[in-house]
């Protein structure tokens, strides 16, 4: 993107909270402010709350016509109806009543799996060994309300990102525990993706069969957040437990994920879960879980696997796809 453009607006939609942003030159992101999604009825509610805040904070948002959003949902054809929240809208009627030329949509781990490249060696933490093989598939994973995958293949100068709704595949055990957790689950759900156990959700399931299991009396349920903090801070041995099947589980995953792509170029972990969870994470299983695969255990330990600690990584991503899109037009006859 030229220095002189027109500021973008730039949004990351996920199923608890909207991010905002104006760019304003490359990569010069400003004006980021978080709106929690249940608070508006609709979209388009919250980007005109963001807009007429910057407003009142002094920036104008007369000449922004450019705008892309990265959504927590897969996204095909005009209308986006999110899976884990209750809006739903019509991309071009979006476009029409914000007076737009152009808004993109892409699914929120498109994006985040865009902005790659991008990230500094201050803005990612390497889990374990291995090392990235130039010119190769980059696979990504994260936990958050629900459980997002992509990833990129180079082309020539480019990356191509993946359209994956990966995070619904099914989880297999891989050991006693599991195989008893999920024939509890299974009374309440016949599918169990790996979403519905490595996620929000899916902390505070392990956390509700691991008890039951134990004999164990839960008095009051307990948040995802809140079990993350007890099993941090050491207060809790039931808590600590779910987190590290938790880190355990997103091993696995991420292996399966790995020997898909064939990601020489490594895996990355974002979502808003793991990155919170600093040494813990690190000390977990899974490193151990991502190579247990049995004659490939070899090949799974070459591929480094980082954690993206960058506090807005989706607006690199979501920024180069708009990049790439209106150099796109340009060029076209």
């Amino acid at each position: 993107m030229q220095a002189d453009v027109t500021p973008r607006l730039l949004a990351d939609i996920g199923g608890t909270n909207a991010r905002f942003a104006i760019e304003v030159g490359p990569q010069q992101f400003e004006r980021v402010q978080v709106f929690a999604c249940n608070a508006y009825p609709d979209l388009r509610s919250a980007i005109l709350a963001y807009l007429k805040s910057i407003q009142q904070d002094g920036l104008c948002c007369d000449g922004i016509k450019d705008a892309a959003i990265a959504i927590a949902n897969p996204v095909v054809g005009d209308i986006v109806s999110m899976t884990n929240h209750h809006w739903s809208f019509s991309i071009q009627e979006l476009k029409r009543s914000l007076q737009l030329n152009t808004l993109l949509v892409v699914n929120d781990f498109t994006a985040l799996a865009m902005a790659l490249p991008h990230l500094s060696i201050s803005e990612k933490v390497q889990i374990g060994g291995g090392t990235p093989q130039p010119a190769k598939v980059i696979g990504l994973i994260g936990a958050g309300t629900g459980l997002g995958v992509s990833g990129i293949i180079p082309c020539g100068q480019r990356w191509i990102p993946l359209c994956s709704e990966g995070g619904h595949v099914t989880y297999s055990p891989v050991d006693k525990l599991e195989t008893r957790i999920l024939e509890r689950i299974w009374r309440d759900f016949p599918h169990v993706s790996a979403e519905r156990l490595i996620s929000g959700m899916g902390i505070e399931l392990l956390y509700r069969v691991i008890a039951e299991l134990s004999d164990v009396e839960l008095h009051m349920p307990l948040t995802a957040a809140e079990i993350s903090q007890h099993a941090l801070d050491g207060s809790c041995a039931l808590s600590h437990q779910t987190m590290s099947l938790f880190c355990a589980m997103l091993g696995t995953v991420a292996g399966n994920l790995a020997m898909t792509l064939g990601a020489g170029g490594g895996i990355y972990i974002g979502g808003g879960i793991v990155p919170r969870l600093g040494e813990f994470f690190v000390q977990s299983a899974f490193r151990q879980r991502f190579e247990a695969k049995g004659r490939f255990s070899a090949f799974l330990a070459q591929i480094p696997t980082f954690v993206i600690t960058a506090q807005y990584p989706a607006f690199l991503g979501v920024s180069a796809i708009l990049d790439e899109h209106l150099r796109d037009q340009a060029h076209s006859p």
